[in-house]
């Protein structure tokens, strides 16, 4: 089983899916592949992502029975924990910086002169 979620992809990419795998949801994608074609879509999905994010569940032999990768700019970030993959989030990973405070604050101006 495979499974491959998208978001902000561009057009191009979400068709090339859609030609492998079935689309059961916007940008939500399922099919039943190998190795090497499961390597070659998420190779696709990794060079057409552009400022979108993706990422890629497929069934695995191992304790938690599944891997994972993540591509784009994304603020979920697979770490490995004891040989057990899990996800940090880092809220400041994905964000555009910001160029001083978003608000100016102007003093109170005190009676009318």
């Amino acid at each position: 089983m495979l499974v491959i979620v998208v978001e902000n992809a561009p057009p191009r990419l979400r068709g090339r899916l859609a030609v492998w795998l079935l689309e059961v949801r916007a940008g939500v994608y399922i099919g039943s592949y190998g190795r090497r074609v499961r390597e070659m879509i998420w190779g696709q999905v990794c060079a057409y992502i552009e400022d979108g994010n993706g990422v890629i569940a497929w069934a695995a032999p191992n304790d938690a029975g599944f891997e994972f990768d993540t591509c784009g700019k994304n603020r979920r970030v697979p770490v490995d924990l004891d040989g057990l993959r899990l996800v940090a989030f880092d809220p400041e990973a994905a964000l555009p910086a910001q160029q001083g405070p978003a608000t100016t604050i102007l003093p109170r101006r005190r009676g009318r002169g």
